[in-house]
């Protein structure tokens, strides 16, 4: 017997980013092998409870055990720091912004194009924010871009940055982004949630609803959420984070309580040591 753990759930995955199609041969060769997994496993882990609900559906008739485990924060290396001082801000003069920090993958699966846009439409009302983007992959080409295009002054790339650093980076803004494209309900869960939480940072969350990552955001009071592809909406949800901004430390030390109280590694390991014992 084996226990099979799922990160992210293929062929979904591919089919929310346009790579193939339901009802594809490709994507019924790939339910069909993983039917054959969950069949015979005798317990599957997953990483979100709308994982949960995912895996439920494509077993259906198979009834296998499903067990929800949470990734974890790393507490031990990521910590809040004070916003004022913080090194990266000020090299880059952007001290006196409201800044929304994106740090981590720019991959197919990530809605950068909300972001970009929504960039665009502030940057036209003149509003006092910024956006910081750290990380690598197949859309900094967009990010770039938007860099290099006219009046996106609010928009700023430093590119990948290694981890020994993630408490100067990700304490270097008022909020954390963590972006879904439509489609990924139930097929991913970004880790880097887990570190903005431990950095005390609030989150605000382009998902759909009933995602692990609304959920995560929403029981721990410490963010807000908006649907992917929506710029104009989530332009709106900006401009009243910034016009509640006060707000934001008590929201940040809830980040913080989450992350400690809930996804601490230690409680980790104890779960998969009951589901796996």
């Amino acid at each position: 017997p084996y226990t099979l753990l799922i990160h992210d759930v293929y062929p979904d995955l591919a089919a929310a980013v346009g790579k193939t199609r339901p009802g594809s041969i490709i994507f019924r060769f790939s339910d069909f092998a993983n039917r054959w997994l969950y069949k015979h496993a005798s317990k599957i882990i997953v990483v979100g409870r709308d994982m949960a609900d995912k895996i439920k559906e494509k077993s259906a008739g198979l009834d296998p055990c499903i067990e929800y485990i949470p990734n974890w924060a790393e507490l031990e290396t990521v910590e809040p720091r004070p916003r004022e001082g913080n090194e990266l801000l000020a090299a880059l003069g952007i001290e006196a912004d409201l800044v929304l920090l994106y740090a981590g993958n720019l991959g197919y699966p990530n809605d950068i194009e909300s972001i970009l846009k929504a960039a665009e439409i502030l940057a036209k009302s003149k509003a006092a924010v910024h956006f910081l983007f750290v990380g690598d992959g197949v859309k900094r080409r967009l990010v770039e871009a938007a860099v290099s295009g006219k009046n996106n002054e609010n928009i700023t790339y430093i590119g990948p940055k290694p981890r020994s650093e993630q408490s100067i980076f990700l304490n270097a803004c008022d909020a954390g982004l963590v972006a879904l494209v439509r489609g990924m309900l139930g097929v991913s869960m970004p880790s880097r949630t887990y570190n903005l939480l431990a950095a005390g940072r609030p989150i605000l969350a382009i998902t759909e609803p009933g995602s692990e990552i609304e959920r995560t955001v929403t029981e721990a009071s410490a963010g807000w959420c908006v649907e992917p592809g929506n710029p104009q909406a989530l332009a709106n949800k900006i401009l009243e984070i910034l016009a509640e901004r006060e707000k934001l430390p008590e929201m940040g030390k809830r980040a913080r309580e989450a992350a400690v109280g809930r996804f601490g590694l230690a409680m980790a390991i104890a779960r998969y040591r009951e589901v796996l014992d």
